[in-house]
């Protein structure tokens, strides 16, 4: 086995996040790949789900529940791997949350609750297993992150700002391990994907919420990390929108956010109504599955097309841009 090409059957992998969306998805193709496998999430039973699911695959399965903005819980996640399994070859930050709303309605224990999931709790999945990939002079670490790393989500403020920190951390993590060539720190941006997600977010609008297409399968994303773990690089991007969204903003982030809110804005004054709600923040999810069914709605004509239009709209002004110079 080489460092470039693994072999992940029993491999150790430790995958957070895992009980739904990408999270469950990516623990099934690493089943399927032979690895072994330690689940956390927050709720037992669903955890259970999962494992049996893997291991009718074949593989062999650690349940730790587990709330990863608790750095005492993620270390004893760290140590209940390496005492099933013998160490810890991969790690995979998966865990993911978020609240829609405006930013000065939304409660700020919600704002804190995003940041210290998605940013914090990845920062303690990585001071929790990196002693030990020092130790063993090797390791992979994969952060789930977001096109939204790239271009900022108006009325999703405290997401925007832990995906923008998360690829902070995790580009001054990798220049902190230049030194070890076997320890990888590798970022995931996935698009929209057709995930519970949206259905588990905080929403504080007022109005039922549906995600912006075009939406990818989160199988996808899920053998994105899967291919991480075999053969690491510093990031891969899943998704074509994702590209497109990323040069958009880096041609106009101003008129990138200007059209995102605006989109979201027009989207919202003909929505539904709902409920305001906590969602999944201080509590585990009620839904489970891999896929959000929001495809099969794209597909009649219901979803958002804010995503598409920003898109369209950066390309644009990339082309105008490109041609100015041309001439100059």
């Amino acid at each position: 086995m080489t460092d470039k090409n693994r072999n992940l059957v029993g491999q150790c992998v430790v995958l957070t996040g895992a009980t739904s969306g990408i999270g469950r998805a990516t623990a099934v193709q690493f089943a399927r790949a032979g690895a072994d496998l330690v689940l956390a999430a927050r709720r037992q039973t669903v955890l259970d789900e999962v494992a049996a699911q893997c291991q009718a695959l074949g593989a062999q399965v650690l349940v730790v529940p587990t709330d990863v903005t608790d750095e005492r819980a993620v270390r004893a996640l760290a140590s209940a791997a390496v005492a099933r399994f013998g160490g810890i070859d991969v790690w995979v930050n998966n865990v993911g949350v978020g609240a829609v709303g405006s930013f000065v309605q939304t409660p700020l224990k919600s704002h804190h609750r995003v940041i210290e999931a998605n940013l914090i709790g990845h920062i303690n999945g990585a001071h929790a297993v990196l002693p030990h990939f020092i130790a063993r002079k090797s390791g992979v670490l994969i952060n789930m992150i977001s096109l939204g790393a790239w271009a900022a989500a108006p009325y999703a403020t405290a997401y925007s700002a832990s995906k923008f920190g998360l690829r902070g951390f995790t580009e001054a993590l990798r220049g902190e391990l230049r030194e070890w060539s076997n320890i990888h720190v590798c970022d995931v941006y996935p698009s929209f994907m057709d995930t519970p997600g949206v259905s588990h977010a905080a929403n504080y609008t007022g109005r039922k919420l549906q995600p912006a297409a075009p939406l990818y399968d989160p199988r996808l994303a899920a053998s994105a990390v899967v291919s991480l773990a075999r053969a690491p690089r510093d990031s891969v991007t899943v998704g074509a929108a994702a590209t497109a969204l990323r040069v958009a903003h880096w041609v106009s982030p101003a008129l990138t956010g200007w059209l995102g809110a605006s989109g979201f804005e027009r989207y919202l004054s003909k929505a539904e109504s709902a409920p305001r709600t906590d969602g999944n923040l201080f509590a585990p999810s009620v839904g489970a599955g891999i896929d959000g069914g929001y495809r099969q709605r794209a597909a009649k004509g219901k979803a958002l097309s804010t995503t598409a239009v920003a898109v369209g709209a950066g390309l644009l002004i990339g082309l105008l841009a490109h041609r100015m110079q041309r001439r100059g």
